[in-house]
């Protein structure tokens, strides 16, 4: 058929299924998927959540006209078979970061409203996915009707460990060949070409740091390193909050007899775009601080005031790793996840996303000088180089010219913060559906954050865009 009626039946195609695609999505967002190893056994590595929601993902390819295939619970995929064995792929996730707090709708559920979906996952990553299998759905149809294959086999990737540790496709990588070419939608348009590096590690206290008579008995805040804590706690003696009954910011609740907890309340977002967020653990250890809660007591003092270095900046200059550069931006740092131990030690999480103008080693010997003077020690974690793809790859013009056709002429691939599956891959890109030109309602939540919504338009031009982008991809020579 000609482009033109390729587009004229991906749009009849897109107003016809577009009810069930958005049940398809709430099937998905019920499922509480957040990894939980303590869940985890045999066929179900990431836990049982995950795997539901991989099982739910693979059902759905099934109902759509293709074969799926449960990888032993690492990964599923579901293929629409082709003249060739080579793959064109798509790859998203159907594993969420934790809930968290602060919702205005039900987070495990999709809430229509002025045309947005709300809800954890709706846009980060089970809305995306689900646009994939139904682009696939679309040449299912189209070979049901013709009885012609396409050129390529079309794999659709169910991913169910992206927002840990991504390694289901690390066992994939292992175990399988890499597809001829693959993208992601799992960020934004109109095409992303490359990626930060990223690094986690962890500063911990060498000895417990919580004594009897401290007035600071305990931290927390977070749950995962790349998410921006909106909400941070702290349990302290009651005369340590003498005078902060109606301070801005912090809210005051009784727990036992002379203990009080201090909530702290500040911004939440993604750890990769820092802008216009508000750690809630730095404000929270600036204020305890200020009160004094930590005095006489060294070895708290000593972390508390360091937390209060890596948690009250975003671009790294306190250490003094501040760097920048004209393809990657600039460095960002977060600190995601505190915890009091039942030792008494304390830990805190951070992650860091760097561009290729510093080096991970000057970032790992910064943060373990900044242990030592605190009397911590720093424990590296993940590490991932930084990805770039050259934007003058057929396959990445492919799809660019494809968001241009339906959006902006004049739109060109960046590099993010964020980490994707792409970069995993010896061939592939992030592409869409999120298309940052659209200016969202101040009540739409972002991905990671409380009230995650995405607009319904956005995503129907994604799915658009995705299968005309998937007939050109045919179209290339990709052996």
């Amino acid at each position: 058929m000609t482009e033109e009626e390729l587009k004229a039946k991906a749009e009849a195609f897109v107003n016809d299924v577009w009810e069930d695609v958005v049940e398809d999505i709430r099937s998905l967002v019920k499922i509480e998927s957040v990894e939980d190893l303590s869940t985890a056994g045999p066929g179900e590595p990431w836990g049982h959540g995950p795997f539901l929601a991989m099982s739910k993902g693979l059902e759905i390819a099934a109902r759509l006209g293709l074969e799926p295939h449960d990888c032993d619970g690492y990964i599923g995929y579901a293929d629409l078979p082709g003249l060739s064995e080579t793959q064109v792929a798509t790859i998203a996730h159907t594993d969420i970061v934790p809930i968290g707090t602060g919702w205005s709708v039900p987070p495990l559920d999709v809430t229509r409203k002025d045309g947005y979906l709300l809800g954890r996952g709706v846009l980060d990553d089970k809305g995306p996915f689900v646009l994939s299998l139904y682009a696939a759905k679309f040449y299912a149809d189209e070979v049901a009707r013709t009885g012609e294959r396409l050129p390529y086999t079309l794999r659709c990737f169910v991913g169910c460990n992206e927002e840990t540790s991504m390694n289901d496709v690390e066992w994939y990588l292992e175990h399988y060949d890499a597809p001829a070419f693959l993208f992601t939608p799992d960020a934004d348009f109109p095409l992303i070409c490359g990626e930060k590096g990223i690094f986690h590690g962890i500063f911990r206290t060498n000895v417990p740091v919580v004594e009897e008579a401290a007035r600071l008995r305990e931290l927390d805040a977070g749950t995962v390193a790349n998410a921006i804590p909106g909400v941070a706690s702290a349990i302290v003696s009651s005369d340590a909050a003498d005078g902060l009954e109606g301070k801005v910011g912090f809210t005051l609740e009784a727990v036992d007899e002379g203990l009080t907890r201090i909530v702290s309340h500040g911004v939440g977002g993604h750890a990769a775009f820092p802008e216009g967020t508000v750690n809630a653990i730095g404000r929270l250890s600036t204020l305890l601080l200020e009160q004094g809660v930590t005095e006489g007591c060294e070895g708290l003092d000593a972390f508390v005031r360091m937390v209060d270095v890596i948690a009250n900046t975003s671009d790294g200059e306190p250490l003094g790793i501040a760097s920048e550069d004209e393809v990657f931006g600039a460095l960002t740092m977060n600190a995601g996840v505190i915890k009091t131990l039942p030792d008494g030690s304390m830990t805190i999480t951070m992650d860091v996303r760097y561009p290729r103008s510093i080096a991970i080693e000057d970032i790992i010997a910064a943060f373990k000088r900044l242990a030592a003077e605190h009397g911590c020690t720093f424990e590296e974690g993940m590490y991932h180089a930084p990805f770039y793809m050259d934007p003058s790859l057929p396959a990445i013009q492919a799809l660019l010219d494809t968001y241009r056709d339906y959006v902006d002429p004049q739109a060109e691939p960046f590099v993010i913060g964020g980490g994707t599956y792409a970069r995993h891959f010896p061939r592939a890109c992030a592409f869409g559906p999120h298309d940052p030109s659209i200016v969202d309602p101040d009540w739409v939540g972002i991905e990671h954050g409380p009230d995650e919504g995405v607009s319904e338009e956005c995503l129907k031009t994604a799915l658009k865009i995705y299968i005309v982008s998937i007939a050109r991809l045919m179209e290339l020579d990709l052996a």
